[in-house]
């Protein structure tokens, strides 16, 4: 049996199974001819549910933010914890900075017209509130190993928080099935789809179907399955010393070149602007017209941003630090940088480069490419660097997660924690050799599955954070 035939095989085995979860998860109603995703829906309100409650933390937090993460707050030499509040930040970046920036980006524009991207932004900015919420907890209810490493995440805010509540079967129950959700979402989404990808753009930058890869693939998932397994095998702090170095460097190479077409094209800016916000009140030719471009920007933020789905408090928990509340604060520059910076960067430059397709035409990764080949001819080049940095990222930050997950339900064991990152690895392989949708399909919805756990878990601990807040602003420390 050919490899094809092998895929084929695969899928048509899995796909009533995924498209059974996918349409429960991604359910979707028709309201004025745009559909509208309930999953959206429901992150969405849970992040303008914590910017109000928690009085604009988003907005008024921000400041502080940045001084604990450039470390102008210092933290007590003693705290517990494997990672600096930057490395906690970058380790978690690198889950969610990735291809959602790049073609993720290219479809809302193409699909919502350039007004996707205020609603976009908007949705970036409240999802800043989810995320100081999320990773609150992720410290608060975190545990110290006796060997000084941590685990936490919402699996044991949700468990050990709702009992604190009165509530532990339910919290059981709700940890339980995030981990599980976690574990799959790792494996396809966190692993799978990435390796999958920038083995594409790999091949495409390297000469195509003559390229020395283009018929090995498994070569490139077994390099890229060795280089993953030398990173994770160290824990998170091995995790967190490659994602401070890495995350930095792909986030600059992307974002310097997106601002040198924007800088040569400085005249079109304002157009692109004016364009962004006419578009988001009145567009034209967009299926379901404003409801359908608002929506496209929201879906987008969140595939992007993640807030809300609870995945960044696994790698925040681990940060060194008595204060729970400042990894909350750190945690919010999250989907700022995420979706607010590299997001909308990517959105200006397919506006005023002028590529955009007619509404309606989805084009993902290669409007982006085509958009910087117009400035750049090499920009194809630099794209394949910066997706198969940004897949690696992904890959090493998701491992994390799902060794979390994987702990939690089977117990911290160093035997069990191996035998997990070997079948992570062992996925990279698959991930980079077969293009398996239906996997792929059900690991998106284990994704956003996670949120229905986790914002249920938020909304009913919301007291303990906003406690948490007030206290720490109260003893005068968010003026550091």
């Amino acid at each position: 049996m050919s490899l094809a035939s092998l895929d084929s095989y695969i899928d048509d085995r899995l796909s009533p199974y995924a498209d059974a979860v996918a349409g429960i998860v991604f359910y979707s109603v028709r309201v004025a001819g745009a559909d509208i995703s309930l999953i959206v829906v429901w992150l969405i309100l849970g992040a303008c549910f914590f910017t109000g409650y928690l009085g604009f933390v988003n907005l008024r937090g921000f400041g502080h933010a940045v001084r604990l993460v450039t470390g102008k707050v210092r933290e007590p030499s003693r705290a517990p914890g494997e990672v600096s509040h930057f490395q906690a930040l970058s380790t978690a970046l690198a889950a969610t900075v990735g291809l959602g920036n790049i073609a993720g980006v290219a479809v809302a524009v193409s699909v919502g017209g350039p007004g996707a991207t205020f609603w976009m932004i908007l949705a970036g900015l409240l999802g800043m509130s989810s995320k100081f919420a999320e990773c609150t907890l992720g410290v608060k209810y975190r545990r110290v190993n006796e060997d000084g490493s941590v685990s936490g995440g919402p699996m044991h805010y949700l468990s050990r928080g709702l009992a604190d509540r009165g509530l532990p079967r339910l919290g059981k129950f709700l940890a339980a099935f995030f981990a599980v959700c976690c574990i799959g979402g790792s494996l396809g989404g966190g692993n799978m789809f990435q390796v999958n990808q920038a083995y594409s753009q790999f091949v495409g930058a390297t000469g195509g179907a003559s390229s020395f890869f283009a018929d090995k693939a498994w070569l490139y998932g077994l390099i890229v399955a060795v280089l993953v397994g030398l990173v994770i095998i160290g824990g998170i702090r091995s995790i967190a010393r490659v994602t401070s170095k890495l995350v930095p460097l792909m986030a600059a190479v992307y974002c310097t070149a997106a601002l040198l077409i924007l800088i040569l094209n400085y005249d079109r800016i304002p157009w692109a602007f004016g364009m962004i916000v006419s578009g988001a009140f009145s567009p034209e030719g967009v299926a379901g017209g404003f409801l359908g471009t608002l929506m496209q920007g929201f879906r987008r933020a969140a595939f992007s941003n993640e807030a809300g789905i609870g995945s960044a408090a696994i790698a925040h928990s681990a940060v060194k630090t008595k204060e729970p509340v400042t990894e909350g604060y750190v945690a919010l520059l999250e989907p700022f940088i995420d979706t607010v910076v590299i997001c909308t960067l990517t959105a200006l430059v397919i506006i005023v480069t002028g590529v955009i397709p007619p509404p309606g035409a989805v084009n993902g990764v290669a409007l982006t490419s085509s958009a910087f080949a117009s400035a750049f001819s090499w920009f194809p080049a630099v794209l394949a660097l910066a997706v198969n940095l940004f897949a690696f990222s992904t890959l090493v930050a998701w491992s994390y997660y799902g060794s979390k997950c994987w702990a939690y339900l089977l117990g911290e064991n160093r035997m069990l924690d191996i035998l997990f990152k070997l079948i992570f690895c062992g996925f990279v392989v698959i991930g980079a050799t077969m293009n398996l949708e239906s996997v792929l399909e059900f690991s998106d919805s284990m994704i956003f599955a996670m949120s229905l756990a986790n914002l249920a878990g938020l909304y009913i601990l919301a007291p303990v954070i906003r406690t948490a807040l007030r206290d720490y602003e109260a003893r005068g420390l968010s003026k550091r």
